[in-house]
């Protein structure tokens, strides 16, 4: 596997059970990672991710946390430690998404949408970075949006979300390449996941209308974009958001 081989090194993935973390989860133990995962309240799709990694001999551990919360986090971090050791590579990809006009927006869900995406990103990060700057190597990927540079309509929480996640790379970046830890970002277009499913089929037909490529993209096609941040093959990108959308959006 050469350049792109996670032989020998260690990754977590938050909201890993389904989507483009799933996908992230199964590429990377493909690749030669011991990977762990976790999820929120979807202990059926984890369990079922793991088991067929299993079969192909690629074993994963999961557990539970919401990313929001700093107690769950401060488990996720000691969990981490028992099932996994130092863990090299962090991919922060939980996530959630609604459309609500700008103006019915209640606080609590503007809240969530700050807190599973940004707070969640920032405390994750935080409880991994350290052990990362200890040993003088390290990964940390977050899953930002293409809405993030262009925004959009009825998702303003969301797009304030996404864009605090680039900001946040950037700014770590800085602080964290001198000391061997790499900073980046993956900001995807619309992708084919139960989020983009919830919203209406006249939108979605619309909204492939309006993509070069003419259709949604795939969670195999986000994939590769981790594994080279993570790997050898992207040692050279330091706060970095590349954005495999289907040209949605021209970064």
């Amino acid at each position: 596997m050469g350049l792109f081989s996670l032989d020998g090194r260690t990754a977590l993935v938050t909201g890993g059970s389904r989507g483009i973390g799933a996908a992230i989860v199964a590429l990377f133990a493909v690749h030669g990672a011991r990977v762990g995962f976790c999820h929120y309240r979807d202990e059926e799709n984890a369990a079922a991710l793991s088991a067929r990694l299993s079969e192909t001999g690629h074993a994963v551990v999961h557990t539970g946390c919401d990313v929001a919360i700093e107690a769950d986090v401060a488990a996720l971090a000691s969990w981490a430690a028992d099932a996994l050791g130092p863990v090299d590579i962090l991919v922060n990809c939980a996530g959630i998404g609604d459309d609500v006009p700008f103006e019915k927006i209640s606080l609590a869900a503007f809240d969530r949408m700050i807190g599973v995406h940004l707070r969640g990103t920032f405390m994750v990060s935080q409880a991994f970075y350290p052990g990362m700057v200890e040993r003088g190597y390290g990964r940390i990927i977050n899953l930002a949006s293409q809405l993030a540079y262009k925004g959009g309509v009825n998702v303003a929480h969301y797009c304030a979300a996404k864009g605090g996640i680039v900001g946040l790379t950037r700014a770590l970046s800085q602080e964290a390449a001198p000391k061997g830890v790499l900073v980046n970002a993956i900001a995807p277009g619309p992708i084919d996941t139960d989020m983009l499913r919830g919203f209406s089929e006249d939108w979605k037909a619309w909204k492939q209308t309006q993509l070069p490529i003419g259709r949604f993209g795939h969670v195999d096609e986000v994939a590769p974009t981790a594994l080279l941040l993570a790997s050898k093959a992207g040692s050279n990108y330091v706060g970095q958001t590349l954005s495999p959308n289907g040209g949605d959006v021209f970064l």
